[in-house]
């Protein structure tokens, strides 16, 4: 119940904020920037929400992030299949949430259902001047 609430309340903030929805798909997976903030009392880093939507049986590909960035994702709806550096493969639902540290390496991001879609709110705490947020494995 506490995590629904704290999903809930992030996805208000994120759509009732600074809201600029910049689309940044990849792969099988819309990804939007739906909140981009210069955090006041700490120069330099800036709050961007990333809403990520997956059709049935989508996937992102394997990625990192800024070295800067600090991630927790929360998913909204359906379950997402998760897997952090060489950590298990997680099934996340909705409601529940996980975080990405600095450096570290998603290997798997994807819609644990073929006839679902399924959302995850990213929230991102990164260096203001990062453009791009994910870089994809090569």
């Amino acid at each position: 119940m506490f995590r629904t609430f704290m999903a809930a309340t992030a996805l208000t903030a994120v759509l009732g904020g600074a809201a600029v929805a910049h689309d940044t798909s990849s792969g099988d997976a819309k990804v939007t920037i739906v909140y981009d903030q210069k955090l006041p009392n700490v120069p330099g880093k800036s709050m961007k929400g990333v809403l990520v939507e997956y059709a049935p049986g989508g996937t992102s590909p394997a990625h990192t992030h800024p070295n800067s960035a600090f991630i927790y994702a929360t998913v909204l709806e359906g379950a997402i299949r998760s897997q952090v550096n060489s950590g298990p493969v997680t099934t996340y639902h909705a409601g529940e949430s996980f975080s990405e540290f600095p450096g570290d390496h998603h290997a798997v991001s994807e819609n644990a259902s073929k006839t679902e879609p399924a959302r995850l709110l990213a929230v991102f705490v990164v260096d203001t001047d990062e453009k791009n947020i994910t870089i994809d494995d090569k």
